[in-house]
């Protein structure tokens, strides 16, 4: 912390009676609930951007203990195109770049008791809420704009990724990736720092993947 938070007296009461603190247990619920499937912020503001050589260009942030890594490509397809792109992955298909690191983790969540890529997906181009897609599960699904996927395999929090649509002017469509973290204790800090050079590689090149598949 940068400033000293200690109540030493009561002054703050007297000059701001209309303010009425929360206790430290109600703070902390309220903080939780935020982590609930649908509070997920779709986008965050004060990011950072960064480039790292041919990878497409990230924004890292956090916020209210929730890591956020945005990417955006612009792509002269339809709406419709992209997202019958990245509704598709996983299963047979596959996740279209470096999908042998994919299986691999799928590997060894299944030897740390974990679902593994279990039995790929229910249908190879429909999604429904739901639905499983080896270790995600389909938290929220709207067409031709929107898709969030919930990790369900073990790691150290919560994770998510998700994939929106954003039409333009010219023919042009703004596809958005973005994977959230919300680690759990300093095991979960220090998991998703550890993993981020080859987390870094592979969601750059799915986005650029799933820009040329379209």
């Amino acid at each position: 912390m940068k400033n000293e938070v200690i109540v030493r007296n009561n002054l703050a009461n007297a000059v701001f009676p209309q303010i009425k603190p929360k206790s430290y247990e109600e703070a902390v619920r309220r903080a939780l609930i935020r982590l609930q499937a649908g509070q997920i912020k779709t986008s965050w503001s004060d990011a950072v951007s960064s480039s790292q050589g041919h990878r497409t260009p990230a924004r890292l942030t956090t916020q209210d203990g929730m890591i956020s890594e945005r990417r955006e490509i612009q792509v002269w397809v339809s709406p419709k195109a992209l997202y019958r792109t990245f509704t598709s992955l996983g299963g047979r298909k596959g996740w279209l770049y470096m999908n042998w690191v994919w299986r691999f983790r799928g590997l060894l969540d299944t030897i740390v008791g974990g679902v593994g890529m279990r039995s790929g997906r229910r249908d190879s181009n429909l999604l429904r809420p739901g639905d499983t897609i080896d270790f995600w599960r389909v938290e929220a699904i709207e067409p031709d704009r929107l898709l969030r996927l919930r990790a369900e395999m073990k790691v150290p929090g919560k994770a998510w990724l998700q994939f929106e649509i954003f039409p333009d002017h010219n023919n042009f469509t703004t596809l958005v990736q973005t994977a959230f973290f919300a680690p759990k204790g300093l095991f979960g800090v220090l998991y998703w720092y550890l993993l981020y050079p080859i987390h870094s590689l592979i969601f750059s090149g799915l986005i650029r993947r799933i820009a040329q598949k379209s």
